[in-house]
């Protein structure tokens, strides 16, 4: 329930009142009191469609969620005055235009950004500026964001590090000898099933362990799991080593990783609204590779931020959050066991330099700097996995051809 819920209505007039006398407060969250589903309905598939919209707007009440903050002014986005208008593409013999990207794959939000200005925004399922939706996969480019952060503070030595330096009760583990780039590229060698609808799979235990919210269970099945290959021989895609990765950061930071991502980016962004982010247990720690919920145009800040690789203007001064060059290594293609893998720092590398977060059910930040264009779609998709009506990457790679013309 949100708090406002449990106040008369005249007591929530006056709280707002004084509120904005003091500062602009977050408005009340309209969807707060929709029915929605579980989090095993979510992964398997099997919610109808409105009720897995309202749970997609929702998930900070799925599990224990923390607030990533936002600053006190918040940065407008310019509306470009000659929005885009006249935009189709070719695909296996069929035309298509933004409203059958929309209707067709149940987009919920949509967002595109060239040179800095909106060409283009779109809510719909219910949806409006102020809505939060989740990231799901997205929030594990966040979490290798903020490793790269506590990298440019000194907070972490080097990528190269062995990440037990950071985390010593993974020692004498199979990711005793894993380097902080191994996992930041997934290629530790510790073996991971990550079928998402296989009730068996490492990445169902993963969910049965944040489910039994005892903290810390998800590091132990981390701990426990067994070596299938030398580290930085193979890649192998590990929803559980984002949770390494979360640990990493609050280790080297101090601090929770909500808190070190609203210090470095979100209170300095000009966000819009609070994100939330779910935790392992109450007061526990950050799911380091799903549960973020944020606006569509705070991922659409957050998408500037990438392209202009890290640095941040406050007050007129830039000031260089992530390392020199950190977005484009992120970026590129890896060289794996000699074998070139289309995966970056937990960023999957498209066409040209071209990258993108993506998420389960249709969830998209994509950035080109080519072409200076930053695109968020947000999507209510049937199944987790391959089900949109229109290819995503055929999509953004026309909308990069558009914008190169």
């Amino acid at each position: 329930m949100h708090p406002f819920q449990r106040l008369t209505a005249p007591v929530v007039i006056l709280f707002l009142i004084c509120s904005a006398v003091v500062t602009a407060a977050e408005p009340v969250y309209r969807h707060a009191a929709e029915e929605i589903g579980t989090v095993r309905q979510v992964y398997d598939g099997k919610l109808y469609p409105d009720i897995q919209v309202n749970t997609f707007r929702n998930i900070d009440r799925l599990f224990p969620s923390r607030t990533v903050k936002r600053g006190d002014s918040i940065s407008p986005l310019q509306v470009s005055n000659k929005p885009l208008a006249q935009f189709s593409f070719s695909l296996n013999g069929q035309q298509y235009d933004l409203y059958d990207v929309l209707s067709m794959n149940r987009v919920g939000g949509l967002l595109i950004i060239h040179n800095g200005q909106v060409q283009f925004e779109s809510y719909q399922l219910g949806n409006d500026q102020h809505t939060r939706w989740m990231s799901m996969s997205v929030v594990k480019s966040v979490t290798a964001t903020l490793v790269g952060a506590a990298i440019q503070d000194g907070l972490i030595n080097s990528i190269d590090d062995a990440i037990v330096n950071y985390l010593p009760r993974f020692k004498g583990t199979a990711y005793a000898d894993v380097s902080v780039k191994q996992l930041l590229q997934m290629s530790s060698g510790v073996a991971w099933n990550e079928t998402y609808t296989d009730p068996a799979s490492d990445r169902r235990r993963m969910l049965e362990a944040q489910i039994s919210q005892q903290s810390g269970s998800i590091l132990d099945l981390m701990a426990a799991l067994p070596r299938a290959a030398k580290p930085g021989s193979v890649w192998n895609y590990s929803t559980g080593e984002t949770q390494l990765a979360s640990a990493l950061v609050q280790a080297a930071s101090g601090k929770t990783v909500s808190q070190y991502l609203s210090d470095k980016i979100w209170s300095k962004l000009g966000m819009q609204a609070n994100a939330t982010w779910w935790l392992d247990a109450a007061q526990g720690q950050e799911i380091g590779g799903s549960g973020l919920s944020a606006t569509l145009r705070d991922y659409g800040r957050l998408g500037l931020f990438w392209l202009n690789d890290g640095v941040i203007t406050v007050d007129g001064k830039k000031q260089r959050v992530l390392p020199t060059g950190w977005m484009r290594a992120a970026s590129s293609r890896q060289q794996i066991g000699g074998n070139t893998v289309d995966y970056g720092y937990m960023l999957w590398p498209l066409h040209g330099n071209s990258y993108a977060a993506e998420g389960i059910f249709g969830q998209y930040l994509f950035v080109d700097p080519d072409t200076k264009l930053v695109v968020v779609m947000l999507s209510a998709q049937a199944k987790p996995l391959g089900r949109a009506a229109i290819d995503e990457h055929a999509f953004l790679q026309a909308l990069s051809a558009h914008y190169r013309q």
